[in-house]
């Protein structure tokens, strides 16, 4: 008798052991909704690169629309606001782009991010004088941000000769 009692307890053990080394709770890390579009903008951007607009396009949506469930989760962060309008710009949307990055800008002036991206939003759409005070922003942050506006309104002036 104490020998089947000795065995159910062993039983009972091992199965809450195992049980619980299986749930482990930090054995997989959910990612958020911010992560998930940071992931697919980077595929979105591949896919560009490769000219594969409309591949580029359905990431860029899919990114957008983690975006704004990430905004109504937790609202007013500046890299979620600087994403927001760069899938925004992306999928053809300026005006829209815009307010997202302005109110990225109203959280965190210095951004880099929304700074560059704000300013190319500004070379596509002809207003030069409000890039180059985007690019103004960014003069001393020693950074990638800085040098790739800077190319895209040196570029710009280019063509125009």
């Amino acid at each position: 008798m104490l020998k089947k009692i000795s065995i159910v307890l062993f039983l009972i053990l091992f199965s809450a052991n195992a049980y619980s080394a299986g749930s482990d709770s930090t054995s997989k890390k959910v990612k958020s909704d911010y992560d998930k579009a940071v992931e697919s903008i980077k595929f979105a951007k591949k896919y560009e690169k490769k000219g594969k607009v409309e591949k580029a396009k359905k990431r860029y949506e899919k990114a957008q629309k983690f975006l704004l469930k990430s905004n109504k989760k937790k609202p007013n962060q500046a890299d979620t606001l600087n994403y927001l309008g760069f899938t925004t710009r992306k999928l053809g949307d300026y005006e829209n782009g815009e307010k997202y990055y302005l109110m990225g800008l109203e959280i965190d002036p210095n951004h880099k991010g929304i700074n560059e991206y704000l300013g190319e939003l500004y070379v596509t759409t002809n207003r030069m004088d409000l890039a180059r005070e985007r690019l103004k922003v960014l003069e001393n942050c020693n950074c990638e941000e800085y040098d790739e506006l800077k190319d895209i309104i040196d570029g710009v002036k280019e063509s125009k000769y």
